[in-house]
């Protein structure tokens, strides 16, 4: 069972902007083949950080509207919230210890 979040416009507040603890977005397409690489690797950071931060995952071809209020250009793109606000984004598939990087100062 997937341990992520699919985040779409009319759950960002609540998912992402309301979240008791940091959301790591990840923007991808089914097309994307770095975002498939990445994707279990989203899932396996999500059930072993489980108590300390949500991770999200964002359809760009189906969520355009959330794609263009964060003027994602590449996918993958990691967009990191805390307290309602961007603390870090990074495009490019990353191993997952660089994934971890982006948030494991946060937790």
């Amino acid at each position: 069972m997937s341990k992520s979040v699919v985040v779409t416009a009319e759950n960002f507040e609540s998912e992402v902007l309301q979240a008791p603890v940091p959301v790591l977005l990840d923007f991808w397409a089914a097309w994307c083949g770095p975002c498939k690489m990445v994707g279990p690797i989203i899932e396996q950071l999500a059930e072993e950080y489980s108590d300390s931060i949500k991770m999200g995952k964002v359809n760009v071809d189906e969520e355009t509207e959330l794609s263009g209020r964060h003027a994602i250009r590449s996918i993958p793109t990691f967009v990191l919230y805390k307290d309602g606000k961007v603390v870090n984004q990074t495009a490019g598939a990353l191993p997952k210890n660089g994934i971890e990087a982006l948030f494991k100062e946060l937790i």
